[in-house]
């Protein structure tokens, strides 16, 4: 596995506790279609949320909450409607779509950030 991978399969299982502790139920983590991959699947009461997970380490690059442009977001609201059109429809409280950031220091515990409906 190459550092970027390690980084961001880190990051994933950060954001998966992270979304766990927050009382979501994890349904999918790396869910693959033609069209591109869902980092997570949960469910936050009767809302299904689709979540990008963004992997930094201090110092690199963008701050991660600003890695979702427009093209991503569209591109994620496609990826949910094929989960959805595979896993029965949406659930009653519709579909959200959540982002969380990873900031790994070199020193000390990486900072969580998780934001809601950012698109």
């Amino acid at each position: 596995m190459n550092a970027r991978g390690g980084l961001g399969r880190y990051g994933e299982d950060l954001a998966a506790r992270r979304l766990t502790e927050a009382g979501m139920t994890v349904l999918a983590r790396n869910w693959r279609c033609r069209a591109g991959e869902l980092d997570i699947v949960a469910l936050d009461g009767d809302v299904l949320v689709v979540c990008e997970v963004k992997a930094r380490r201090v110092g690199r690059f963008e701050h991660p909450m600003a890695a979702v442009t427009a093209t991503k977001a569209g591109r994620l609201r496609e990826l949910a409607e094929r989960w959805l059109a595979g896993h029965g429809g949406a659930p009653p409280g519709g579909v959200r779509i959540d982002l969380v950031g990873v900031v790994v220091p070199d020193r000390g515990a990486p900072l969580v950030e998780h934001a809601k409906g950012v698109a």
